[in-house]
């Protein structure tokens, strides 16, 4: 059984592609890229069909992945639904994602880095932010990365931990 899992961030085309690439990327290269689906969203509609920022995928083409051609999307109520797994790139992010579904299994995507602070409650979660890249120069959309590629092993080994037979 397939699962699938969604990055959700601001305006889905900064954080949520680069988390949505390079997912997708390690996925493939542990054998379950045909297991795993894996797409991105943005809980704001103001970049809604524009492209993946050119800053992203600068900083993803020098580390060696391959960002699709792709358009922003909004999420939406039954985009959660569909999801076996949402990954909230900020804390406004996850409670925006709650109220428009409070069953959406949404979890924070830092949560799953090891060396991320250990969080045990919601109001918490703004520890576990993945720095907004939009508003800076190329370190941050370094430092972005950093924290997209800290966390993506601990993704891979829920999905493999939770894999439905």
């Amino acid at each position: 059984m397939v699962q699938r899992v969604m990055m959700v961030c601001t305006g889905n085309i900064c954080r949520s592609p680069m988390a949505e690439v390079v997912l997708r990327e390690r996925l493939q290269a542990a054998g379950l890229g045909d297991d795993v689906v894996v797409d991105s969203t943005g809980v704001s509609d103001e970049e809604r069909g524009n492209p993946i920022d050119p800053r992203a995928v600068r900083a993803l083409r020098a580390r060696g992945y391959d960002p699709a051609d792709r358009a922003a999307v909004q999420v939406e109520a039954a985009h959660l639904a569909e999801r076996d797994l949402v990954l909230a790139m900020t804390a406004s992010h996850a409670r925006a994602l709650r109220r428009l579904d409070p069953d959406a299994p949404v979890r924070m995507f830092r949560s799953f880095d090891p060396d991320a602070p250990r969080v045990e409650d919601e109001r918490d979660e703004s520890s576990l932010d993945v720095a907004d890249p939009w508003y800076g120069g190329p370190e941050d959309f370094e430092l972005c990365l950093d924290q997209v590629e800290a966390a993506t092993d601990g993704i891979i080994a829920h999905l493999r931990e939770h894999a439905r037979p």
